[in-house]
């Protein structure tokens, strides 16, 4: 069971690497779609709860890791959700009226910020389960050197995913000290990202 909950905290963390680096390559780079502040937000909540579990892999390595830093970092887990819920129910309120089309473009019907709060609402049930269950997930690291690997690369592409969100929020905002509410354009360097054409029919 420590072992399970060892690679549970990794794919925890390639889960938000995922959906963040989709958001910020995809979306951002590849379609032109400008993340407002409540999504800038939305992504600091998902970096915050995944804080938690780069808390309880990285001391699972070190072997340092304690029952009561497990719950620590579950805990820096809900308290990161609980904050990007927050901002995502916000943004959802802002865009719950009859014909308004929200913020950017829909998955399966659904918009970035409500997948958001789904992810959030998926990370508080995980850590309460596992809260739930005491120390018997308490994670067990692996001892191969292959495996290891793997986990250490995984920690290296989250750190990498955070600091590039920072550059391109920093390039976004430039020196002023709030966003708008609709940036169009990277105030730093003044450059207005044009999104693809529309397929032809």
């Amino acid at each position: 069971m420590g072992r399970l909950g060892f690679w549970a905290q990794v794919f925890f963390l390639i889960a938000y690497i995922g959906v963040l680096s989709t958001a910020m390559f995809y979306f951002q780079f590849a379609q032109g779609e400008m993340p407002c502040p409540l999504c800038i937000l939305q992504r600091m909540g998902m970096m915050l709860s995944s804080f938690g579990a780069l808390f309880i892999v990285s001391h699972s390595l070190k072997k340092t890791l304690t029952p009561s830093g497990f719950m620590t970092g579950l805990g820096l887990a809900i308290l990161g959700a609980m904050l990007g819920a927050a901002m995502s129910i916000r943004q959802i309120l802002l865009h719950i009226l009859p014909g308004d089309p929200g913020y950017g473009t829909a998955i399966f019907g659904l918009h970035l910020y409500t997948w958001a709060l789904i992810s959030f609402v998926v990370v508080m049930a995980f850590a309460g389960v596992l809260l739930t269950f005491g120390t018997e997930f308490l994670p067990i690291a692996p001892v191969s050197r292959w495996a290891r690997g793997i986990v250490w690369f995984v920690i290296v592409a989250f750190v990498a995913t955070i600091a590039i969100n920072l550059v391109v929020v920093f390039f976004e905002e430039g020196f002023n000290w709030v966003l708008p509410d609709n940036p169009t354009s990277y105030e730093l360097i003044g450059l207005t990202p044009t999104p693809p054409p529309a397929p032809t029919p």
